[in-house]
């Protein structure tokens, strides 16, 4: 498939089977259908395929990318020797005075390459198109290269373009009857096929881009399991892939390894950084009886774990399922030229096809001149400046982007920019920075909490202990000294100080071992100390906010754009960040699957929404959004399901981002209805003879030259 147009085509007549309910993803070029019991995939397969596409059947989840990863690198090899090709053709086309003796035939030489070997995705997919009864963009193209081509050469051989010694003037309004002498359009051919070999390699880029989503999602579990004892309770020792486990099984986990699929801590205790699937830095202590996510790691400490999901029913897989569902669901844009197009071309070859026959029977005009007029018209509808229009634009928009650090996977990203009513932004490593930093000790007795902690703490490697520790060096206070340190790993430490037993970690485990902990409202993620005495107090450890973050936010407001907050993370800690940046609309505790669902959700009462986020766990919420930006220091699969990167993880660049996009899409836009406006104006100056075929080809110049012009003025967009 290679535009909108053909995943439309191929839906609609998966579609028209009885029973069949079919969704095509353009981006992964699969398709999800759910058919009745008395059809075949050979059925299905066989519908593809009278549409003219192939069609083959998925065994397993696996996403392979080698056909559009050959199809990116063809377009890209076509374009490179078209465009070698093309500049002397051009040259030698437009400046009368480096036309040389047999000039024309050395241009025909070098043109026919490009227009039939360069063009050949073109014409494949506009003949696959007539043959089905259908038109598109490629149709246009086609015809534009082949009607050039064609006349090009019966000029050289029967026209009198072939002498030693013709030259061809671009310049002059030349009418039919005084056109003087026949042209040939071999620079017109290059131009249409060069240009659009651009676009379309730009845009097979982003959409392959789009399908490694799924590919690095499914890739970020564990390759293999440690076995310890099998579902029959079979003793084991020996490592298998992960996807041999089984349920029942048990499998070891130590600290550092990936855990290899779902299931349930069946005996040791550790802490578990669950980054992937929460997107949350805070690590989360597990011990016997807790439920475990594959693909999460232990930072500490060693478990095991027996299996309760494994293959296509782990989270993971879920997760990559969710992800696939969004892109498939998510509108694609709506390809004016391809829609136009339908239309368009039909009633161009009608309008030529009328020109020459009045020129033969109503006017009668020689054969020569109605070939010339019908002709005209053909070769001045040949759509050069609606191949220029998006990548032109798309090319210096996206550069200058990229100078702030910005990059965008193709217009759709600036076209879902424009109009947005909400930006859902994840909390950890998009309005904070994600490392953890003290952001208050409260003491309840004279002890000094702090002190107390960090001596307690600095035997331990958990993330908290780390965070909490640097942050008393980096106040300048001392560490207390003790005695007799020992960790329950995932759950807290146990010590001598002042010749008491004391008890550092959470809340929770302070008061299983009897330390008289008051009734506190938690203010997030804490680290508390006490004995059995007397409690002594706590260290509220907190996110960092992005310095830029305020101002961000503060644009998006004065432009219509509520800001909100969804995040994994615990409400306390969210509402503490949410008030210093002034968002009012906070969703916390949150599962990657509940992101997708508030997203869904903004989208289904009418709300333009842009997403935010960086981690796995924004994956399916990005692709759902109307615009998706990833920050740069997020994971792959975050980036890959995005529309826009930032790349230094600068928020403030998203306002930048908005006001160069909205620009950009203006500049299409004015392309776009330029390339149309040309077409509407000359075709029927054409049909009319105030204009010949020399002409035809200065107007199609002229109208890429006004494009390319026009798109140039996104270099100073601020």
């Amino acid at each position: 498939m290679t535009c909108a147009s053909c995943s439309t085509r191929v839906e609609k007549k998966l579609n028209k089977v009885p029973g069949v309910t079919a969704v095509v993803n353009l981006a992964t070029e699969r398709a999800h259908v759910e058919f009745p019991a008395e059809l075949s995939n050979a059925d299905l397969i066989s519908v593809v395929e009278k549409a003219g596409y192939g069609a083959s059947v998925l065994e397993d989840d696996t996403l392979d990318t080698s056909d559009s990863v050959a199809r990116s690198n063809d377009f890209r090899r076509r374009f490179i020797v078209s465009v070698i090709l093309s500049v002397p053709i051009i040259a030698l086309s437009m400046i009368a005075a480096w036309q040389f003796a047999g000039w024309q035939w050395f241009i025909t030489a070098l043109g026919i390459p490009v227009a039939f070997w360069g063009g050949w995705p073109f014409h494949k997919a506009a003949f696959s198109a007539g043959r089905h009864g259908s038109s598109t963009m490629d149709t246009l193209v086609s015809l534009g290269v082949v009607t050039s081509m064609a006349w090009s050469l019966w000029a050289l051989f029967f026209g009198g373009a072939g002498h030693i010694g013709y030259t061809m003037s671009m310049s002059g309004l030349l009418s039919l009857d005084a056109h003087g002498h026949t042209h040939i359009y071999v620079e017109s051919a290059a131009m249409i096929v060069t240009f659009l070999l651009l676009g379309r390699w730009l845009e097979s880029r982003s959409r392959r881009h789009a399908g490694d989503a799924l590919r690095l999602l499914l890739s970020t579990g564990a390759p293999s399991a440690k076995l310890v004892q099998r579902a029959d309770g079979s003793p084991a020792d020996e490592t298998i892939p992960a996807t041999d486990l089984a349920v029942g099984d048990i499998f070891a986990v130590h600290a550092g390894q990936k855990i290899p699929t779902d299931g349930i801590v069946v005996s040791g205790s550790s802490a578990i950084d669950a980054s992937l699937i929460t997107g949350e830095s805070t690590p989360i202590d597990v011990h016997e009886g807790d439920a475990v996510i594959g693909a999460t790691i232990l930072t500490n400490g060693s478990l095991r774990i027996r299996a309760t999901r494994v293959g296509s029913d782990t989270t993971l897989a879920q997760m990559g399922r969710l992800l696939e569902q969004a892109q498939v669901g998510k509108a694609p844009i709506q390809r004016l030229a391809d829609q136009i197009a339908s239309v368009f071309v039909p009633g161009v070859l009608l309008i030529a096809l009328a020109t020459l026959l009045a020129r033969i029977f109503v006017f009668d005009n020689s054969l020569d001149m109605a070939l010339s007029s019908a002709i005209t018209v053909l070769v001045v509808a040949c759509p050069c400046a609606l191949g220029l229009a998006t990548p032109t634009a798309l090319l210096v928009g996206s550069g200058r982007l990229s100078q702030h650090g910005v990059l965008i996977s193709g217009p759709e990203a600036l076209e879902n920019a424009h109009s947005l009513d909400a930006i859902a932004l994840d909390k950890t490593g998009t309005l904070t920075t994600g490392e953890l930093t003290i952001a208050d000790v409260v003491n309840h007795t004279a002890t000094d909490t702090l002190a107390v902690l960090a001596g307690i703490e600095a035997h331990s490697h958990h993330p908290l202990a780390r965070a909490l520790v640097s942050g008393a060096h980096n106040r300048g206070v001392e560490p207390a000294t003790v005695t007799d340190v020992r960790e329950e790993v995932g759950r807290g430490l146990t010590a001598r100080w002042n010749d008491e037993q004391i008890f550092a970690g959470s809340l929770a485990w302070l008061r299983e071992n009897q330390v008289p902990v008051p009734a506190l409202n938690e203010p997030g993620t804490i680290v508390a100390c006490g004995s059995r005495m007397e409690f002594y107090g706590y260290v509220v450890l907190s996110d960092t906010i992005r310095t830029d973050a305020i101002e961000a936010l503060t644009w998006l407001r004065e432009q219509g754009i509520e800001p909100m907050m969804i995040t994994g993370d615990n409400l306390a800690s969210a509402t503490t960040i949410a008030n210093q940046l002034g968002i009012t609309t906070v969703h916390a505790n949150v599962l990657p699957e509940d992101k997708y669902a508030i997203i869904t959700q903004l989208r289904a009462e009418g709300k333009k929404v842009a997403m935010v986020g960086d981690g796995i766990n924004d994956a399916a919420a990005l692709a759902a959004a109307d615009l998706s930006i990833a920050m740069g220091s997020g994971t792959d699969v975050a980036q890959a399901s995005a529309d826009v990167t930032i790349v230094e993880s600068r928020i403030n660049v998203i306002p930048k981002m908005l006001r160069i996009g909205h620009k950009t899409l203006r500049i299409i836009k004015e392309n776009l209805a330029w390339a149309f406006g040309y077409n509407l104006l000359a075709i029927p100056l054409a049909v009319f003879g105030i204009i010949a075929p020399g002409l035809a080809a200065i107007a199609m110049a002229s109208s890429s030259v006004i494009v390319v012009a026009n798109s140039l003025r996104l270099r100073n967009a601020r």
